[in-house]
């Protein structure tokens, strides 16, 4: 009796393993997270474009003040812009797509 539960036991596991998604569905699923993500990339563009834009005249108002030293804030407003792009390139090699 103790055979033909084990038996039985295998057999209804073995039938729950076949109901695992397959190939078809693990490359549908990364189609549409490719598809998500370039529109996420192309926001993260976007973001670091108007971060630039806006640090830009910022400086250019600071600078037209007569403020010293505009080094430090000529940096941070650099490097937040690059960090957003490259932040954006390294997702998409992360995520292999």
């Amino acid at each position: 009796m103790k055979r033909y539960l084990t038996l039985t036991a295998i057999c209804l596991l073995s039938l729950q393993l076949q109901a695992q998604p397959g190939i078809a569905e693990m490359q549908q699923a990364r189609q549409q997270l490719a598809s998500s993500f370039f529109s996420a990339f192309d926001l993260a563009l976007v973001l670091a474009t108007l971060l630039g834009s806006f640090g830009a005249v910022r400086i250019y108002h600071n600078w037209q003040m007569g403020k010293p030293r505009m080094d430090a804030e000529v940096a941070a407003w650099l490097f937040a812009a690059i960090f957003v792009v490259l932040s954006g390139t390294f997702l998409q090699a992360l995520f292999g797509i």
